[in-house]
């Protein structure tokens, strides 16, 4: 799928990232398939994590989501105007001053607090509806959501939660892709104990992409994939299961001779060991490619593996191409960045970050190329 060659644009860019959407289709499927029967709705917030959300949306919606989560409410009206008829939901909860935009929008408050209970009461008697509206409990993450205390006070009080259409209950597992990790059961367990405090019927979501792979105990009614949906991993350190998203192909500049003993890059920190080759790469912590992969990153042509050397800086980083044959190594070339070899979650590892990191921070100042089904460009 990500092995198609750049186009480009011509002559005019400096580097491209190809996004299959086709990927992104059967990565839905796959999660869809491990929830057996369970609705699985998609988080697409931060501009479906760099990937571009006004591709990415409606690729999920006719793969068959029809629920939709981001963080604001600016996310949350970009996507009405690409996906009229989807369930989006709004993670950061019903703010002070924001009461008339939800109903505008069609867009779902996820209550954070008893005072955006209150909020969603009034609004709700205002309009003299139930508005829709999901209910966030802390169960560990201590971030957002309703707190133990407060859900006591909720069991004390048998009409707090009168007046909304209350869709689901749910939580955000805090080390899901840690599978051994203790955490997880005991914010399973809390979250079952909450569950019959609501007086409201509703249906609960806690699986986030991680938390899927955890087993049908936490699956529930809706799961809530995010990062998994683009090819990153779902467990601490092993190989990702989903197909890969995302390839970045960056131009070359210039290649050069550099003799043993000679620096590469701002400060110097990296010398030749031998005299050999150097390939300057348009590309640099400008365009989201990180600053802390100097030394540590690495390019491809084809299998064969460029170490990155020198800093990284704004616009430029440098790859040792010493090894490979002059022919295929010249000014107006291209090396992939990311990719099936180096993919997102290897480049995250390499910087000693996370892979949402990379894939967020990918600059727009890439060409972006679509692609569905391995070859066709949309």
């Amino acid at each position: 799928m990500l092995d198609t060659p750049p186009s480009v644009n011509g002559a005019v860019a400096a580097s491209e990232l190809v996004v299959d959407l086709g990927a992104i289709r059967r990565n839905y499927h796959d999660l869809k398939a491990r929830l057996g029967g369970v609705e699985c709705g998609a988080a697409v917030k931060a501009d479906a994590y760099g990937i571009g959300v006004e591709r990415v949306g409606p690729t999920l919606f006719d793969a068959g989501c029809r629920t939709f989560f981001v963080a604001t409410i600016d996310e949350g009206i970009a996507l009405r105007e690409i996906l009229p008829r989807a369930r989006i939901a709004i993670l950061n909860g019903l703010l002070d001053g924001t009461e008339d935009v939800f109903p505008e929008f069609g867009l779902i408050p996820v209550i954070n607090d008893l005072e955006q209970i209150a909020r969603i009461r009034r609004m709700c008697a205002r309009a003299d509806r139930a508005l829709p509206a999901m209910l966030h409990i802390d169960t560990g993450m201590s971030r957002l959501g309703l707190t133990a205390e407060d859900m006591k006070w909720i069991a004390d009080e048998p009409d707090v939660l009168g007046g909304p259409d209350w869709l689901y209950a749910l939580s955000h597992l805090a080390s899901a892709d840690e599978p051994g990790n203790p955490c997880n059961a005991i914010q399973l367990a809390r979250f079952r104990e909450q569950l019959p405090r609501l007086q409201q019927r509703m249906q609960a979501s806690l699986a986030n992409s991680a938390g899927i792979f955890l087993g049908p105990d936490y699956h529930f009614n809706l799961a809530r994939p995010g990062f998994a949906l683009y090819g990153g991993r779902v467990k601490d350190g092993e190989p990702s299961p989903m197909a890969p998203v995302v390839r970045l192909a960056a131009r070359i500049l210039q290649v050069r001779t550099v003799r043993a003993g000679e620096t590469v890059g701002y400060g110097g920190t990296y010398t030749m060991g031998k005299d050999g080759r150097v390939a300057t790469v348009a590309a640099g912590y400008a365009d989201g490619y990180l600053r802390s992969l100097s030394n540590h990153g690495a390019a491809y042509i084809g299998d064969r593996r460029l170490p990155v050397v020198g800093r990284v800086s704004m616009d430029m980083l440098a790859v040792d191409v010493s090894d490979v044959d002059r022919a295929e190594i010249h000014p107006g070339g291209f090396v992939d960045l990311l990719g099936p070899h180096f993919t997102v979650n290897d480049a995250a590892d390499a910087a000693g970050t996370i892979g949402y990191e990379i894939l967020t921070g990918l600059g727009h100042r890439y060409t972006r190329r679509y692609i569905d089904a391995g070859s066709a460009e949309t």
